[in-house]
């Protein structure tokens, strides 16, 4: 495993932190210096082979995976949620239809 394919996930796990956190600078938030203190923890060097940053970025994979995943949940939610009554037009703007007096 080499690091250039450890740090993009690093950068996609701390992007997605930083929507779903209420931190203005990541650098204050525990979680994050957590986070980096794992990272290089389990650094390797070219002449190591350690199971043990595999097994790190496979985890740092699947909380990544949740944050998306749970950030596009919050969204589509938000989106279809319990509005109450909608029109004809707003729902079928909604799904992606037109009306049949609409201009195509």
């Amino acid at each position: 495993m080499s690091s250039k394919s450890v740090i993009p996930v690093l950068r996609s796990l701390l992007s997605e932190y930083r929507q779903a956190s209420s931190y203005t600078k990541l650098q204050e938030s525990p979680l994050v210096s957590f986070i980096l203190q794992q990272y290089k923890k389990y650094k390797v060097t070219d002449q190591q082979l350690c199971k043990a940053q595999e097994e790190m970025n496979f985890i740092a994979e699947s909380y990544l995976c949740y944050l998306k995943s749970q950030r596009c949940y919050e969204e589509k939610w938000k989106m279809y949620h319990a509005k109450g009554e909608r029109s004809v037009r707003d729902t079928a703007d909604l799904v992606g239809f037109k009306l049949p007096h609409d201009p195509k």
